[in-house]
């Protein structure tokens, strides 16, 4: 019986996942463990904590291709959705170490912890500093995967500050212990850099403009809250634009959450070590939420797959650069009909993954 997800793949994989295609062939054909189908992001084992669906965890599982016995490391483990799956695939002799900057993921990792048969080592955090302590530990791994952007557990937890859609302290640190918070950077930051901010991890067309609303408003009174921050958003967009791609305060409120957890920097950190910790034949996998994210990651391993690197002048070539990687998918891989129907924060979901070769230990 196929599962949701050879459904929405059969008619691309031959033309968009050779990789995915020839490994699959590799393993032959036959029934599917019920835990990787559709079910498993829906139905966690008894006693687990989570509270939300996982993003692409079909996807996921498909192109780590988790074995017993394997080592994992799960670099951004929030609310543990992926890890428990990948956990479970992992066996006694298996090992997960999960990473995460937020005390509430540690918490959650307890839980999974408490139920799971494989070795577990957590992590508290940012991943950049996690992976370069694994590197200086000489760990190697089968896979490492990414799962960018705040959790669902951050953003449900109100108190935090993460969204536009209900009123709470101006905060948006995935670390409380940090000391810069949105607050800061609204109250403190120039015009002109906050202007900057807001145009360059936002994407936001009218940075500017909110820029300096910002600043007049806080002349007159701090903005300590989340709806006033809103109000002052809105207040800057025209009004025919306010609702054309979304909530107004939607870019914005990206924008200062990069900024007070440095993702993007994190992010450019991280990539390579995490490719350094990989054996050959290892996957490295990331799920983006936004296109500042996903074109790293994009670059990064497009890069790792490239193989000459001559002038294009040249006729022939004299590098010998060999590729690193192979591509598992030639485009990002998204959320079927189903789980967006099921769950839509898996909208903007973009998959990418690749396999480390033996050229990449040579380089």
């Amino acid at each position: 019986m196929p599962t949701l997800l050879d459904i929405a793949l059969r008619s691309s994989v031959a033309k968009d996942q050779p990789e995915l295609a020839r490994r699959r062939r590799e393993r032959g054909a036959g029934p599917r463990r019920r835990s990787a189908g559709a079910g498993a992001a829906e139905r966690p084992p008894e006693g687990a904590a989570l509270s939300h669906t996982p993003v692409l965890a079909d996807q996921l599982l498909e192109v780590l291709d988790p074995q017993p016995g394997q080592t994992a490391i799960d670099c951004t483990f929030g609310d543990g959705g992926h890890a428990r799956l990948v956990a479970e695939r992992l066996g006694p002799a298996g090992t997960l170490v999960a990473i995460d900057r937020d005390p509430l993921a540690e918490r959650r990792f307890a839980d999974l912890a408490a139920s799971s048969a494989c070795s577990v080592r957590f992590i508290r955090s940012g991943y950049a500093e996690a992976l370069e302590l694994l590197a200086r530990e000489g760990v190697k791994a089968d896979m490492a995967y990414f799962d960018l952007g705040m959790s669902s557990m951050q953003v449900d937890s109100r108190e935090r500050g993460f969204s536009y859609s209900y009123d709470a302290p101006l905060d948006m640190r995935m670390d409380p212990a940090q000391e810069l918070s949105a607050r800061d950077i609204v109250a403190e930051w120039d015009e002109r850099r906050l202007a900057h901010a807001l145009r360059e991890l936002g994407e936001e067309r009218h940075a500017g403009a909110i820029a300096r609303a910002i600043v007049r408003r806080r002349r007159e009174q701090p903005i300590e809250t989340t709806q006033e921050l809103v109000d002052t958003i809105v207040s800057a967009i025209p009004t025919p634009a306010r609702f054309a791609g979304g909530h107004p305060a939607k870019r914005s409120f990206q924008a200062l959450r990069i900024a007070v957890n440095d993702e993007l920097a994190q992010l450019d950190r991280a990539l390579p070590v995490a490719w350094r910790l990989l054996r050959p034949g290892g996957v490295l996998a990331a799920i983006a939420f936004h296109s500042l994210e996903d074109r790293r990651v994009k670059r990064f391993l497009a890069d790792r797959a490239r193989g000459c690197r001559c002038p294009p002048e040249l006729p022939v070539c004299v590098c010998g650069h060999e590729p690193e990687a192979a591509l598992l998918a030639r485009r990002a891989l998204v959320a079927s009909a189903a789980e967006l129907a099921a769950n839509p924060r898996a909208a903007s979901a973009h998959l990418r993954a690749a396999r480390k070769l033996a050229a990449a230990e040579q380089a």
